[in-house]
């Protein structure tokens, strides 16, 4: 099982909350918080009801002492529990790069001036290598830095980057090749070229996409922060004319007080959308930290924006849908024998062979048929080839053979077979119209029947895939079998569509296909020929075992390099897209209660006709307007555990989701303020 990167302590653990504290404490330094325009307007908000209430201490101001200071003191907090959301959210990236941080240790390297292992070297620090640089790394010794393995193989302990202690192959040629420095060879020795230069290392980029402070915004966010910015600037505007307004109507009806500057400063933090600005920062910067509890390090904060948007996922068979090694599920026998005739000789056929298909045909026959057998000494194995395609053993004067059709009908017709079974050639075809690969089976010269080997589909992935279509996402699988094969698989598994016999050209021409069409396509690869499809899809998720070039392509990263996570990227991305719009709606919704609190408040004086808006029953205007001030404040600290975990993910159609969060969040947002404000107003009352 994988076991995931140590995690830091929880949330709400006390040591972070104080050191979040103490970092949104600092986040109010004007210079930091301009970056968010709507808070950084509240501060100045609260600036200027501090100075009315240092002018009510001194008599200059003819408000109530109680009240400004009140709302000077709420006005601040919302600041304040606005940085601290978002530096609770960055304190946990921090903790987790803190981790990582401590697992790099400044190790030497054996540096080459050749590909050789006999080839002498220069021991050097691992922060003097650069890009193109040769290592010799032997058993027991640390990589010193990122690379691919040109000479060698070896059994490599990643769990310094993976948490996964079981050791994994490194080796040169194949698609297994990259290696990342700071994990540990355990056994035989590699060279490895160097492909980062010092401070660029996959370690290095880990630990600075994991700190949200350098998190850049993505499309979306800026999207809704100009919308942000443009309701602010309204409500501003708005609030700016009440005075004048306000003015005039007390000259004209000869009563009541214009709206005071406290007044009308709680009126404008009260309408701008305070919450969701406050929470916003948070909401991506724990969207990729919810991601990197996955162990997938998402390379770009638009990346994971993206996923939520994807409507086509290209998924590869091998590893993703099915399990990777074909299995030996059935024997068919042919010509008139019978199954355990055919059992026996395919065991002995198999006897020799340490493949995973040779394997499961031996535990076959044992589970069936209780068979065991053993090589003798005087036995002569067969290996299978790419010329003969087929492999056996020769064993007490009788020859077993098991391969391809052709070949082992050759094989026998080359022993003396006079015929051949009949109904040997609609079985082989039948069982590859199912998808599985037909192995003939021989004994001297006689063909027994067809081992059937199949590609075992992974089990629950047909409902993850039943789960995507209901979301309106069209899945499509990748492979390099014949379209037969192809299709069978495809129709098991059931997915949309599939590619067969897919090339790196056709994958990316599928790719531009979609994405022409109008789509959002993710799709997985580890390869070298996957890099070209990688670099071209919307998201894109190179496994961490995966060629450098892969990796390079990518803009998202599986430390465990399990394809299937891509599924759970893209639930991530929709749930953090989702979180965002969910709370939107909460926030925008909160200002129709808020008009019932303030407005009526603020101009009860001058118009006592809005008496009847007081439909809540508020104990006096000063009550109504702090009441109001506290709810917008205290509903942020409140949402905060809501931003950091996300929404929950709900797979249905756009429209069913989109109605269902209306009634939650919409509705929710203009209850939520009546009875908060009320219960407020009622405290108030108490004490006063």
């Amino acid at each position: 099982m994988s076991k995931h990167i140590k995690q830091p302590q929880s949330p709400f653990d006390s040591k972070l909350l104080m050191c979040a504290l103490l970092d949104s404490l600092k986040k109010l330094d004007p210079r930091i918080l301009w970056h968010n325009p709507v808070m950084f307007s509240v501060e100045i908000a609260s600036i200027i009801t501090l100075v009315t209430f240092a002018l009510s201490l001194t008599g200059a101001n003819t408000e109530p002492v109680w009240f400004t200071g009140t709302v000077s003191l709420w006005l601040w907090l919302t600041v304040i529990f606005a940085t601290f959301a978002e530096a609770l959210a960055e304190g946990r990236g921090k903790a987790r790069a803190a981790s990582l941080r401590e697992s790099r240790t400044d190790v030497t390297a054996k540096q080459l001036a050749n590909a050789e292992f006999n080839s002498a070297f220069t021991t050097v620090g691992a922060s003097q290598l650069h890009k193109g640089d040769l290592i010799l790394v032997e058993a027991g010794e640390i990589i010193a830095g990122d690379g691919d393995v040109v000479a060698g193989a070896a059994m490599v302990n990643e769990s310094a980057v993976t948490g996964e202690s079981a050791p994994v192959i490194r080796e040169s040629g194949g698609d297994r090749s990259a290696v990342t420095g700071g994990t540990l060879v355990i056994a035989n020795a590699i060279i490895v070229r160097i492909t980062a230069n010092p401070g660029e290392t996959f370690l290095d980029r880990m630990i600075g996409l994991i700190e949200g402070a350098k998190r850049r915004k993505t499309p979306n966010e800026l999207a809704l922060e100009v919308l942000l910015i443009a309701l602010t600037l309204v409500f501003l505007l708005v609030c700016a004319n009440i005075s004048p307004l306000s003015i005039y109507s007390v000259k004209a009806a000869g009563h009541g007080t214009p709206v005071s500057l406290t007044i009308l400063v709680a009126l404008f933090v009260c309408l701008a959308p305070t919450t969701i600005a406050a929470l916003l920062p948070a909401i991506g910067i724990a969207g990729m930290d919810r991601l990197f509890q996955k162990n997938v390090i998402a390379l770009s904060g638009r990346a994971v924006e993206a996923a939520g948007d994807v409507n086509v996922l290209l998924l590869d068979k091998t590893g993703t849908i099915t399990y990777g090694s074909r299995e030996a599920v059935s024997f068919v026998p042919v010509g008139g024998h019978n199954e355990r005739e055919l059992a026996e000789a395919a065991l002995m056929a198999s006897l020799a062979d340490e493949t995973p298909e040779g394997r499961s045909v031996v535990v076959l026959a044992k589970l069936k048929y209780s068979l065991i057998r053993e090589i003798l000494k005087d036995s002569e194995v067969v290996d299978f080839s790419a010329i003969t395609r087929l492999s056996g053993i020769n064993m007490e004067g009788t020859r077993y053979r098991k391969g391809a059709s052709d070949s082992v009908v050759a094989f026998v017709k080359k022993s003396g077979a006079i015929t051949i079974p009949s109904d040997l050639a609609g079985v082989v075809d039948k069982i590859a119209r199912a998808g599985a690969t037909p192995l003939v089976v021989s004994k001297d010269s006689e063909i027994l029947g067809v081992i059937n080997l199949k590609d075992i589909v992974k089990g629950g992935i047909q409902k993850r895939f039943l789960q995507l279509r209901s979301m309106g996402i069209k899945t499509v699988m990748i492979t390099g079998d014949n379209p037969l094969t192809a299709a069978a698989i495809a129709a098991e598994a059931q997915v949309d569509d599939f590619l067969a016999q897919a090339k790196p050209e056709e994958k990316l021409r599928l790719i531009r296909d979609y994405q022409e069409a109008g789509y959002m396509v993710a799709m997985t690869g580890d390869g070298t020929n996957d890099a070209p499809a990688l670099a071209q899809a919307d998201v894109a998720v190179a496994m961490n075992t995966g060629t450098q070039p892969a990796r390079e392509a990518a803009n998202i990263i599986d430390l465990d390099s399990n394809p299937t996570k891509l599924l759970d990227i893209v639930e991530i991305g929709k749930q953090i897209l989702m979180t965002r719009g969910n709370l939107t709606t909460f926030s925008i919704s909160n200002d129709i209660a808020k008009y019932f609190a303030i407005i009526p408040a603020a101009l009860l004086s001058i118009y006592p006709q809005l008496g009847v808006l007081n439909v809540m029953r508020l104990n006096s205007p000063h009550s109504a307007i702090l009441s109001a001030v506290i709810f917008n404040a205290i509903i942020i600290p409140m949402l905060v555990p809501l931003a950091l975990k996300g929404t929950k993910f709900r797979p249905m159609p756009a429209e069913r989701l989109l109605i269902h969060n209306l009634l939650i969040y919409g509705v929710g947002g203009m209850v939520a303020p009546f009875v908060g404000i009320k219960i407020i107003d009622m405290c108030i009352g108490m004490l006063g």
